[in-house]
This record gives structure tokens, C-alpha cells and sequence, in this order.
């Protein structure tokens, strides 16, 4: 099971800085969900001993509760496990009256339960494209690092998502703050100077080596995606070639069929088969007629989530 959260880095980090300035913290896991529970097993909330919290278990419908049992829990130490459902008569004050079940796992940062060591070892991996697996016993309430026994509930922490989008153009300005929005750490490569130069996306700094040298350095891994968008095959086909080298989980290329039709043949030319070429998404995104930079920023990033939850 993949963790997922808020923002995992920034809540790992704000969980390192509570415990460092002394306050006690406790870390919410949603681990069984059933029906239409709003937010995926693995999900995360950190509460701190004065009630703030940071990271969401179910989109804010149970939030209250968990936060009161998580301060129970801090005064003594310990963990856990609290059920809400539709069936429950406290359904409706948890704010699960529209259906579904969700099971939440309350553990205390401390070295019996959650060992502070896990934040920073989970941190670390991430740091380093590296995927680290957390086993919790459901009876106990105690992590460890490892894949666990029969019955554990395991979070597996992948690398954080990345974006590389390569060509600052005007589907490259809707792009980046969408994909911001779902949770990718954008980088913007185009070596087109005057590209480049007139971009203007807040936060954004575009990167002007070409994309293959660019991409020598960031080293996609499987939490990585690649997008080129110039129709320049000078720019696009390199940045296409480094990212079929990666276990870049997605590729796509922006352009026509008969654009990409040519593109494969390029490709193909410089020794790449069949089944590296089919890892490129050509034309870029899902098909659903999107006529303008925004929609097919949506439809890339559509595209690009049906690979990474294996839907496509």
C-alpha cells in the first residue's frame, strides 16, 4: 500500500520539528477503507499534544474525532485503532452519513509505537529516490522498517512525484500549476532562450540546458513523468530517448498521429524497440477533445494518473 498525504514531505518534516521542540505528536493512518471513503488507505494526519494538526485521514470528516482521540492517547502513550462507518450511530457526527467505512490507526511518535527514527529514515529514501516500506501490527500498534508479518498493515513510501515538462510553452503555463495541484514537483526545460526568457510562471525558473543534459541530472525514477511539448524534434527526441533509458513511469509527446508515427521512426532508427517506443504516450493525454492549453493540460495529467494507478 502506498502512503499517501498532504504533502508527505512537509508533514514529515513538521513532525520532526513538534518533537523537536518538545511537544508529543501522534501520526493517523487510514488503514481499511470500504464504499466511498473519501481518502485512500495510507493516508496521513500528524496531531500534536495542543490539538494542531497538519495531513488529512478522510477530507475533513472524522478529523475532529481523531484529533480528540489522538490528544487521549498522548497523555499515556500507546495506539489506536478507531472505525467509523455509515451503520454507526455516530455516523453522522463524524460526517460519514453519505455512505462508506474508513478505519484509522492513532500511534504515538515514541520509540515503542512510531519511532521518531522511521520519520527520518522514510525522509531519507524519499531524499534519494528510493522506496522504503513501514510494517504496523494492527494488534499492537508497533512500526518497524521491513515488509512485516501476516496481518500487518504495511505503507510503502515511494519518492515524491516529478514533472518534467520540456518546452515553455502556453500549455506548459496551465501544466505547471495543475500538476503543482496533484502533487508533482514541476521542472521546466526548454533551450530555446527567448522561451525561456518570456515563461513568467510564479515559483518557476526554466531550466535552458538541453533536455538530455538537464535530465542526466535530475535522474528520473518511477516516480517521475516526462512531457515534451516543443514539436521539435532537436529538443523533443532527445529529452524522449534519456526518458525511455529511466524508469520514468510516464512519457508522453505532445503532437498529431502522423507527428508521432514519424517520431517512432526516429526513434526506432537510433535502436530503440518496440517496446521501449510503446512506453511513449503519443499523442499526449487522454482523448477527450480538449481544444485549448488548459484542457490538454488536463488531459496530460489525466493521462498521467492512469499510469501511475495502473488504470490505462
Amino acid at each position: 500500500m502506498n502512503a499517501t498525504g498532504d504533502d508527505l514531505d512537509i508533514m514529515l518534516a513538521t513532525a520532526a520539528d513538534w518533537l523537536a521542540a518538545g511537544h508529543r505528536v501522534a501520526i493517523a493512518t487510514v488503514v481499511e477503507t470500504w464504499g466511498s471513503a473519501p481518502r485512500r488507505r495510507g493516508s496521513h494526519a500528524i496531531i500534536r499534544d495542543d490539538g494542531r494538526f497538519a495531513g488529512s485521514v478522510s477530507g475533513g470528516c472524522v478529523e475532529g474525532d481523531v484529533i480528540v482521540a489522538a490528544q487521549e492517547l498522548l497523555a499515556t502513550g500507546g495506539a489506536r485503532r478507531l472505525d467509523y462507518g455509515v451503520a454507526d450511530e455516530t455516523a453522522w457526527a463524524v460526517g460519514l452519513a453519505c455512505g462508506g467505512r474508513i478505519s484509522v490507526l492513532v500511534q504515538t511518535i515514541d520509540a515503542d509505537h512510531f519511532p521518531p527514527e522511521l520519520i527520518a529514515r522514510i525522509r531519507d529514501a524519499r531524499a534519494r529516490g528510493k522506496t522504503v516500506a513501514v510494517a504496523t501490527g494492527l494488534d499492537d500498534g508497533r512500526s518497524v522498517e521491513g515488509e512485516g508479518r501476516d496481518g500487518d498493515f504495511v505503507a510503502r513510501y515511494a519518492p515524491p512525484l516529478r514533472l518534467m515538462i520540456v518546452g515553455a510553452v502556453h500549455i506548459a503555463r496551465a501544466l505547471v500549476p495543475m500538476a503543482r495541484m496533484i502533487g508533482y514537483a514541476p521542472l521546466l526545460v526548454d533551450p530555446r532562450g527567448s522561451f525561456a526568457a518570456s515563461f513568467g510562471v510564479e515559483g518557476i525558473v526554466p531550466d535552458e540546458r538541453w533536455p538530455d543534459e538537464a535530465m542526466a541530472e535530475w535522474r528520473p525514477d518511477a516516480a517521475s513523468a516526462v512531457v515534451t511539448l516543443t514539436h521539435d524534434p532537436k529538443i523533443d527526441d532527445p529529452a524522449l530517448a534519456a526518458a525511455m533509458e529511466s524508469p520514468a513511469f510516464y512519457i508522453a509527446a505532445l503532437g498529431s498521429r502522423r507527428t508521432h508515427a514519424a517520431r517512432l521512426e526516429r526513434l526506432a532508427a537510433k535502436g530503440f524497440g518496440e517496446e521501449a517506443l510503446a512506453r511513449i504516450a503519443g499523442p499526449a493525454g487522454l482523448d477527450i477533445g480538449a481544444a485549448d492549453p488548459p484542457e490538454i493540460a488536463l488531459s496530460i495529467l489525466a493521462q498521467a494518473t492512469a499510469r501511475l494507478r495502473g488504470r490505462e
